[in-house]
């Protein structure tokens, strides 16, 4: 039942603590995702961000390292 997993618990930061865990680590240390649309994320976007806009996140989370944290903003 792949619905559950919407009710798993997931750990949240707010912005300063994100930024101290990615200024810890080296951008291959972690996956960063940005789910916003195509448009928002040319407009700007954190830099080594990977853009998988939210629709797309179940099919595509084959993309990323499930050995790596992962930050989604």
């Amino acid at each position: 039942m792949r619905w559950l997993q919407f009710f798993r618990r997931v750990n949240s930061m707010d912005a300063q603590a994100a930024r101290k865990l990615m200024d810890g680590f080296d951008g291959a240390e972690f996956n960063l995702i940005d789910v916003r649309q195509p448009k928002e994320y040319k407009a700007g976007h954190l830099p080594g961000a990977q853009l998988i806009p939210l629709g797309d996140l179940e099919k595509r989370s084959t993309e990323l390292d499930p050995n790596l944290p992962t930050l989604v903003y």
